[in-house]
């Protein structure tokens, strides 16, 4: 693990006569880049191996993210996790993890030292079992300032900071087109596995170690571009008619247009706020499963020129097909996004824990089932004793069942998908796929 103590001084060139492309009111200045960089933290596999849990006060996230150049508009508190709501997109703090998610021109990385710094003073976090670093290629990359100018000067800035070796760095989709970057460390334990020549680990048959087990991981990323005028007009608004104010108007664009709806609403507390004259930002924290609390969050740049909207959740969702009133399957939580939304191009991007631990992750997705337990016959039970269909999740592989219910989802409703990925890394699977609307 990283030792907090080790960490160089690292300080980026940053040009201070460049500002923010927006401030905390949505004042924008063209062209703005939407698509976030997103860093994830964690200092343990999972929150039950922590005996102390001190959440730092927002004062001290608040000054973290002055170097990132970003403002809170506004936190909900869950049981598991806090969500604050960005001027610049968002951030999740669990006992054993921190998202941090932010747009524009900020620069997210500059902010990991001292976040390293406040899990080691305020909470005795003093090192990191893993860290995760992603973006969709950027729509402006030379307004980017420190070292997001470039994905080679954000792998390198990564690779000073956790030592060489310890990290990965990949593009995924097309170098010339859209595509999706990702950084990642190494554990530990992956560490100091051997392996055999074709880089397989050698341990298969190591005991089971609970104080080790990796928290299930679920990460589903839709990120949208080129959205149409109809969409994009819901986010304009008359700042000579304003009735509400910036959160009560983000409530009622919510209901409106079914946001608050992607999850069951009784399960959920959403957070939102709308930006003048035009942009949205919502956080939303869901419970589920075996009294679990995952999030959604969802951003919205609706210039023409260079629209975008994302949406993420960590929320694991069926793959299959499931009935009306439950938590939506893969198909039905894609389709309900887009269609509010309606991109001309889109990317898909599915992380999750490697399907070899699929099995058990079974459990925990089929938990999510309403609270009458039916599942209208895709399983007879959540203890092994299921047909074919919910077994075929983890046989035919995770993976693919992702990719066939992003096709599912899209392609009925005039999309052609452009590319389709499949990669395994060091304890994860991704699908990655591209859609264009004919």
């Amino acid at each position: 693990m990283l030792d907090i103590d080790s960490i160089p001084q690292l300080i980026p060139v940053v040009n201070d006569t460049e500002t923010l492309s927006n401030d905390v009111y949505g004042n924008n200045v063209c062209p703005f880049e939407g698509p976030e960089k997103l860093l994830e933290i964690w200092f343990a596999p999972n929150p039950d191996i922590l005996k102390h849990s001190n959440t730092p006060n927002r004062t001290v996230w608040e000054e973290m993210l002055d170097i990132v150049k970003c403002k809170v508009l506004n936190v909900i508190r869950g049981d598991q996790v806090d969500a604050y709501l960005l001027s610049e997109s968002s951030l999740f703090v669990f006992p054993h993890k921190l998202i941090l998610k932010t747009c524009g021109t900020t620069l997210n990385l500059l902010g990991l030292p001292r976040i390293l710094e406040i899990a080691s003073v305020y909470c005795g976090l003093n090192a990191v079992y893993r860290c995760f670093y992603s973006r969709k290629s950027f729509m402006f990359p030379d307004r980017q300032q420190g070292p997001h100018r470039e994905w080679r000067n954000e792998v390198e800035y990564l690779d000073n900071i956790f030592g060489p070796g310890r990290g990965a760095a990949y593009t995924v989709g097309k170098v010339n087109g859209d595509h999706w970057q990702l950084y990642l460390t190494n554990t530990t334990d992956d560490s100091d596995r051997s392996s055999n020549s074709e880089g397989e680990s050698t341990h298969e048959n190591e005991p089971h170690n609970p104080k080790t087990e990796i928290d299930q991981d679920y990460t589903l990323e839709i990120l949208m571009t080129k959205l149409s005028p109809d969409a994009r007009s819901a986010f304009y608004f008359d700042q000579d008619n304003i009735s509400e104010d910036a959160p009560s108007q983000g409530r009622s664009l919510s209901a409106k247009l079914g946001i608050e709806a992607l999850f069951p609403i009784s399960m959920s507390t959403l957070d939102s706020f709308a930006f003048m004259p035009c942009g949205y930002s919502a956080n939303a924290l869901v419970r589920h499963g075996k009294n679990q609390e995952g999030y959604y969050t969802i951003h919205v740049t609706p210039e023409e020129g260079w629209s975008y909207a994302s949406f993420e959740c960590n929320i694991p969702v069926s793959h299959h097909r499931k009935p009306d009133g439950c938590y939506p399957d893969l198909r039905t939580l894609i389709q309900r996004v887009v269609r509010i939304f309606q991109p001309g191009h889109l990317s898909l991007t599915l992380f999750m824990t490697s399907s070899d631990d699929n099995e058990a992750f079974d459990e925990q997705r089929l938990s999510n089932a309403c609270a009458n337990g039916h599942e209208n016959g895709h399983v007879n039970g959540i203890n092994g004793k299921a047909n074919g269909n919910i077994r075929d999740w983890s046989t035919q592989g995770s993976v693919d069942c992702a990719q066939k219910a992003f096709r599912d989802a899209l392609v009925p409703q005039g999309y052609k998908r452009t590319d389709k990925i499949n990669y395994e890394f060091g304890g994860y699977d991704l699908a990655f796929a591209s859609f264009e609307f004919l």
